[in-house]
This record gives structure tokens, sequence and C-alpha cells, in this order.
């Protein structure tokens, strides 16, 4: 269950489907809260996969890296063990070197976290910001308003 689009007009949402496992637990059997921000982390890769951009070409090819810039999460209930979980990701802001995004993890119908997320671009050498490549930008807008 992935590439799951809105309705026309409305920005996009991408869904990535994952198995919660041993080793994304505590000793109780409960995921361990910073082990959200990797499966938004997992959401967004594919998102950008799906756009066409995997970020190691991006890397190699366009000199430049994605940055997690800051975060905010909201843990409204757990997710355990062997539980199958929807993560969301949609973007809400584009910026010239920089992307927001809203995220979530649901289990069925109940949300269990929600958050933002900014990522910046930065030159692969100098970690200094700069402008999104062209082809990744238009993929991103693109994607963001397909029907």
């Amino acid at each position: 269950m992935n590439d799951q689009r809105s309705k026309p007009g409305v920005t996009a949402r991408f869904q990535w489907q994952i198995r919660v496992y041993f080793e994304d637990t505590d000793t109780g059997g409960v995921v361990f809260y910073v082990n959200y921000l990797k499966f938004f982390e997992r959401a967004r890769t594919e998102l950008l996969r799906a756009c066409g951009a995997d970020q190691s070409a991006v890397a190699q090819n366009d000199g430049v890296l994605f940055v997690v810039r800051s975060t905010a999460v909201n843990y409204l209930s757990p997710a355990r063990l062997d539980d199958l979980l929807i993560v969301d990701a949609t973007i809400t802001r584009l910026g010239r070197a920089s992307v927001d995004f809203e995220q979530s993890v649901r289990r069925g119908d109940t949300v269990l976290a929600q958050g933002s997320v900014r990522v910046g671009c930065v030159d692969r050498d100098s970690f200094r910001p700069t402008e999104l490549p062209a082809s990744i930008r238009q993929a991103l807008e693109a994607w963001r308003h397909a029907e």
C-alpha cells in the first residue's frame, strides 16, 4: 500500500506499510519512541523514490543531500510487536531549499503518532544549504498535485 493520492486538487498523501519487529520495541514489546522518526524517514525516502529520486543517485549526480532540519512528534497511542502500520507523508510546503512534511503512523484507523518534519537540501561537500535540484522540485510538484 503505497503511493496513495488524495482527491484531485488536494495535496497527495503517500502511504507506506511497515511491520513492527522485535528490534523496534522495548522490553515490553512497545515501539520505542525514537523509532517513529525512523518510520517517518522510511516513508519520506519511499515517496522520493516513487517520484524517481533515489537519494544515492541525487547525491552522486546532483551533489546534494537531504538532511532533517527540524521535527515535532505527538505520541498518541502505542504500537506493539507485530503490528502492521501505515506511515503517511504529505508535502505541506515546497521551499527553495527545503520541504515540509506532515506525517502520521496508524494502525488501522487509529492514529498512533503524528508530526511534522522539515528536510533541507545541502551541498554534499560543504553541508551548506543549496537549492533543490530542478528535476527533484518538478517531480515533487507533479506528484503533489497529480490526480
